[in-house]
């Protein structure tokens, strides 16, 4: 066959050849249209630099040590700039290969009874290969790659957000136990103020020896609470100075009032929102996009491929020169096909489409626990809010309590079990104050996470 008449039916094939898709597989949620739980509290838009709202200038600095130091932000950077080289790689086979070769050489021959012979040679070649790509096989590998890369780029911002909850939530756990052991010590100081007012009055003898054991007992009591706290904020402080990219032992954590940060309204929006707020839901859907790509290229492999090849060299019989060289070009062309492969291909495809149907569901699990973690969010931070205020009119009572009977003591009208239950009372009342206003200011953060934390997706990328 004429070369001229087989490379213009491949060109002919490649023009009307048309690339194998998949079509789409990606599930449309039966979203609600709208939440269960609602807050009363008033509610500020969702903003990309949610930690603000808290009005703290130590979190801020935290937050901004994080992103520059954390290793595990640092990884997901990494994935992102292998992503986007692989999908330069993948680029790279949709264009011809060239190489360049270029040798020269002496050969001396040498026979029995003959004299010896010396040849040399000189050759310069460039040959050019390029796959046709019929059916969409390396185009569909570039989809996948840049799917990939987008699923990479949605997982870093996923990474951020978690790593600054995080920190936000370490941090507060560290002004709670600050809190917390300052409380169990002012407790202890008026334990051991009590304990000499007992002891004064039971040498007068207006307290007896058990009264005096039992304030005894208060006071050890008071001194072995705080122990596990203060273990408690070191580990806390550990873990802060983990997120931050520092080492423990070098670490302080900055202090500041549990009570003086603000706590924010955060308003959820419609759960349709959901789909462009949050990155994991937009990671799930880029890598459906790229199972859907590779279903495609699987497909394509079952068909012919067609590789074109030309060359183009000049030699010469003499060293290190080119000197009257001899010319040469060829240009060819190439159909190969799989005739047996013992359903090798064939199981990738299978494989390719159990992947996608995979994901398909992966897909559907994130969006079904979004909107989950949203309504547990919101129920938690109006749960905690109401419970705060309880718990702070439950603690003014008791410092109330502690005062009056303390001066009913003084004056001989209680006697001391009266004073000791509401110190008790007391110390109990304001290391809840304490635990609730940490699960507040959690909540506040877990619904700014559930929510994507003011990161929109403006399109498909």
């Amino acid at each position: 066959m004429n070369p001229r008449l087989l490379l213009c039916a491949l060109t002919a094939l490649a023009l009307a050849g048309c690339t194998i898709t998949e079509p789409s597989s990606r599930p449309a949620p039966d979203l609600p249209e709208t939440w269960i739980e609602r807050s009363e509290a008033a509610a500020a838009t969702l903003d990309a630099e949610w930690w603000q709202g808290f009005d703290a200038p130590a979190l801020d600095a935290l937050i901004a040590d994080a992103r520059a130091a954390n290793p595990g932000l640092a990884i997901a950077g990494e994935r992102v700039v292998q992503a986007a080289l692989a999908l330069e790689s993948s680029g790279a086979a949709l264009l011809p290969g060239v190489d360049l070769s270029a040798g020269t050489s002496r050969q001396r021959s040498d026979p029995p009874n003959a004299s010896a012979t010396t040849f040399d040679g000189t050759s310069l070649g460039l040959a050019i290969r390029w796959e046709m790509d019929l059916w969409g096989r390396l185009a569909a590998g570039v989809d996948a790659a840049e799917a990939g890369l987008a699923a990479s780029r949605f997982d870093f911002v996923g990474a951020r957000l978690s790593l600054g909850a995080g920190v936000a939530t370490a941090w507060f756990q560290t002004l709670a136990l600050q809190r917390r052991l300052a409380i169990a010590r002012d407790n202890l100081a008026t334990a051991e103020r009590l304990f000499d007012l007992v002891e004064v009055r039971y040498r007068n003898g207006a307290a007896s020896a058990l009264d005096l054991s039992r304030q005894r007992t208060t006071v050890l009591a008071q001194r072995a609470a705080i122990t596990p706290l203060e273990v408690q904020l070191r580990q806390a402080r550990s873990a802060l100075a983990l997120l931050v990219g520092e080492t423990p032992q070098r670490f302080d954590a900055p202090g500041g009032a549990l009570a003086a940060l603000s706590v924010p309204a955060v308003a959820p929006g419609l759960p349709s929102e959901l789909l462009t707020r949050r990155p994991d839901i937009a990671a799930a859907e880029a890598r459906l996009a790229a199972a859907e790509a590779d279903v495609a290229a699987a497909r394509a492999a079952l068909l012919p491929s067609v590789q074109l090849t030309g060359s183009g060299g000049l030699a010469s019989a003499a060293l290190l020169s080119l000197a009257d060289p001899t010319r040469s070009v060829s240009l060819a062309a190439g159909l190969a096909q799989t005739l047996f492969d013992g359903g090798r291909l064939r199981a990738q495809v299978g494989l390719a489409r159990s992947r996608q149907r995979e994901l398909v569901e992966t897909y559907r699990e994130a969006v079904l626990t979004s909107l989950k973690e949203v309504e547990d969010a919101l129920g938690n931070a109006e749960r905690a809010r109401e419970q705060e205020a309880v718990q702070r009119a439950i603690r003014d009572e008791a410092e109330r309590t502690l005062r009056l009977s303390e001066l009913r003591y003084r004056e001989g009208a209680d006697e001391l079990t009266t004073v000791l239950d509401a110190q008790r009372t007391l110390f109990q009342a304001e290391d809840q104050l304490a635990q609730q206003r940490l699960a507040r200011l959690a909540a506040a953060v877990d619904l700014y996470k559930a929510l994507g934390g003011g990161w929109q997706r403006a399109g498909p990328d």
